[in-house]
């Protein structure tokens, strides 16, 4: 009688763990829980891409500031202008 009753709580505990993980799958599928996902994403992304702007307004700004530093001393811009083309495959015929 003891061992059944051992065997029924184990089941009981398995069947209770179970339920748990099936409950979690489903509720990951339902709408709310893709909306759920998707959203993270989503902000996930917008959160890079804020980044990244951030980083592209910096490099124009400290570009303008040396632009506008060499125009003020009276200094050909041309260089300066020419010196980004090194890094750039289609000034040099380079197309990946």
């Amino acid at each position: 009688m003891l061992k059944r009753m051992i065997w029924v709580g184990i089941g009981i505990a398995v069947g209770v763990i179970a339920v748990r993980k099936i409950t979690k799958a489903a509720e990951s599928v339902t709408p709310g829980g893709v909306a759920e996902r998707v959203g993270g994403a989503g902000a996930e992304m917008k959160a890079s891409f804020k980044a990244f702007w951030a980083d592209v307004s910096e490099a124009k700004q400290a570009k303008e500031a040396e632009l506008f530093d060499a125009i003020e001393r009276g200094e050909d811009i041309q260089p300066l202008l020419n010196e980004d083309d090194e890094h750039d495959p289609a000034v040099h015929g380079r197309l990946y």
